[in-house]
Parts: C-alpha cells; sequence; structure tokens
C-alpha cells in the first residue's frame, strides 16, 4: 500500500492552524491593521458523518422537505436567517435556495440540537461540496443568524455576512436585514 508524501501529509494537518499562522506573522510584521484580509477556513464538506436525504420540497429560503430513510422531514437550516413571507427579497432568497438544492440528494450535518420547537431537524446541508448555509449568507440571500447551542460554522457564516453586505450582494440593498 503506497501513502501520501510526507509534504502532503504535513499541509492537510496544518490547515486548521493556516488563519491563525497568518494573523500570527501579520501581527508581527506590523501589519495586524491586515488581519481582516487573513481567510476564514472553510468547513470541510461532511463524509460519513452526514445523512444523505433527497429534497422533495424547498419551504422558503432556509426550510426544505426531505426523503430520508423512507420518511419525510422538515429541515432548517442552522446558523443562517431569511426573510419571511411578509418581507422584502422573500421570493429571491426562495428562490435562491430551490436554485441550489431543489431535486438534490444532500447531506444533513448535525450540531448539538437534533430538532427545534417546531419538530424540524436542525442541519448544515451540503450539495456535494457546496455548503449551501453557507452560499446563501456569501450571496447576501440570508444573514448570519446564531442558535445557541448550535453554532460551530458560527464565525465563518458571520464572516460571509459581512463580505456580503459590504459588497451589497443579494437582498442587502433591500435593507430587510437591517
Amino acid at each position: 500500500m503506497r501513502h501520501p508524501p510526507f509534504t502532503v501529509i504535513l499541509a492537510f494537518r496544518l490547515r486548521p492552524m493556516l488563519p491563525a499562522l497568518l494573523a500570527a506573522v501579520m501581527a508581527l510584521a506590523g501589519c495586524a491593521e491586515l488581519e481582516q484580509l487573513a481567510p476564514t477556513p472553510v468547513p470541510v464538506a461532511p463524509g460519513a458523518e452526514g445523512e444523505r436525504a433527497s429534497v422533495i420540497r424547498v419551504i422558503d429560503g432556509d426550510t426544505i422537505d426531505v426523503r430520508l430513510g423512507g420518511e419525510t422531514y422538515r429541515v432548517r437550516y442552522i446558523g443562517i436567517d431569511t426573510p419571511e413571507r411578509d418581507e422584502q427579497c422573500y421570493s429571491e432568497a426562495t428562490a435562491a435556495n430551490t436554485a441550489l438544492v431543489q431535486g438534490q440528494t444532500v447531506a444533513l450535518v448535525r450540531d448539538v440540537s437534533h430538532t427545534d420547537v417546531h419538530g424540524r431537524l436542525l442541519r448544515y446541508v451540503y450539495v456535494g461540496e457546496v455548503f449551501v448555509n453557507a452560499e446563501l449568507v456569501a450571496d447576501g440571500y440570508a444573514e448570519s443568524r446564531a442558535y445557541p447551542p448550535d453554532t460551530a460554522q458560527q464565525r465563518y457564516l458571520d464572516s460571509l455576512e459581512r463580505a456580503a453586505k459590504a459588497a451589497g450582494r443579494g437582498c442587502y440593498p433591500t435593507g430587510v436585514f437591517d
């Protein structure tokens, strides 16, 4: 059995530390004000830990119905919030979610909580390598919203929200997230 070269193993193990190392180097070099330019680590797409399900209906910008193990479940995306039916940009956010997940097989990744008070599964959602929760925030169709204790990806989502807001993407020009 062949093993990967040592440099590949080393790079893989150091990858999670790169943002902190970059920030430290910049601070030592007198460039602390550039820390905001340090890359935010991208969450790794799920492997075996994600439940596989088929999207059968998009409810709105942050909620879907899926077929999982022969049952239908409603899934609420963790860490984000999109405009409600009576708010500006509702249709656009729903359309963005539909474009990402309708008819797709998704990986559903749990944080801490299994369900919310409405009985919906709480999950991070992936289509292949695409982190759907993050994509909606990055494109400006969702805002980052912490719902403790499910906050494993919150710093990442917050960084995407800052960039989307600064660039005026998606729903930000409407003021719906103010």
